[in-house]
């Protein structure tokens, strides 16, 4: 690991925060450390951070970091399909910032892989990474006071499914009945960091 790629700093006795650059490398460095066995208890990915936490012995963390490189390409995770009713308050407003009608925007949406690179703002909401920058689209001006469960929104390049219903101020494409968050499962998220999200027409 470069040194002048990532910061590394106690957080509290048995925990410490890696700094990185961006998502993408959080997510990389986060999959590495996971195939890796990396003495800890969770690895969590974020926007520019990956949390070690139940670290028994922090200098032996730091020498396991050695073996990383930022250019190492992610562990693929596994795929999961997602049926979408493309019927969104939002569907004009993007198409019109695509440059294409509504059709245009379900073919350039359904027509990406995406990669769920961390988690957060409710449980079982992943941030999906894969659509192309010059596709990102801004956020509402003002936040709706309520967004139904199962909306799937776009904000920047992020595309995200609501888990419940909350305010949000994404653009929304559509609906699905997925259950992205379930307690009673082994792995109560459908998306945790790694999975491949594709989108399909419901």
């Amino acid at each position: 690991m470069d040194p002048r790629s990532v910061r590394l700093r106690p957080v509290g006795r048995t925990a410490a925060l890696v700094e990185v650059g961006d998502a993408a490398t959080a997510f990389a460095l986060a999959t590495w450390a996971r195939s890796a066995g990396v003495d800890a208890v969770e690895v969590v990915p974020a926007a520019e951070t990956v949390l070690f936490d139940g670290v028994a012995d922090p200098g032996a963390l730091a020498a396991a970091l050695e073996g990383w490189s930022p250019a190492a390409a992610p562990v693929a995770g596994e795929p999961v399909e997602v049926p979408v009713t493309y019927d969104g308050p939002d569907l004009d407003f993007v198409a019109e910032a695509w440059g294409t009608d509504r059709d245009g925007v379900v073919a350039h949406h359904t027509g990406v892989e995406y990669v769920a690179e961390f988690c957060g703002f409710a449980p079982g909401f992943s941030y999906l990474a894969g659509l192309p920058a010059d596709l990102a689209v801004p956020r509402l001006a003002s936040p709706r006071a309520r967004i139904p469960a199962g909306s799937v929104g776009l904000a920047g390049a992020w595309c995200g499914i609501y888990p419940t219903a909350s305010p949000g101020g994404w653009r929304l494409l559509g609906r699905t009945d997925v259950t992205l968050w379930d307690q009673t499962r082994e792995q109560p998220a459908l998306l945790p960091p790694g999975t491949r999200v594709t989108f399909v027409v419901a």
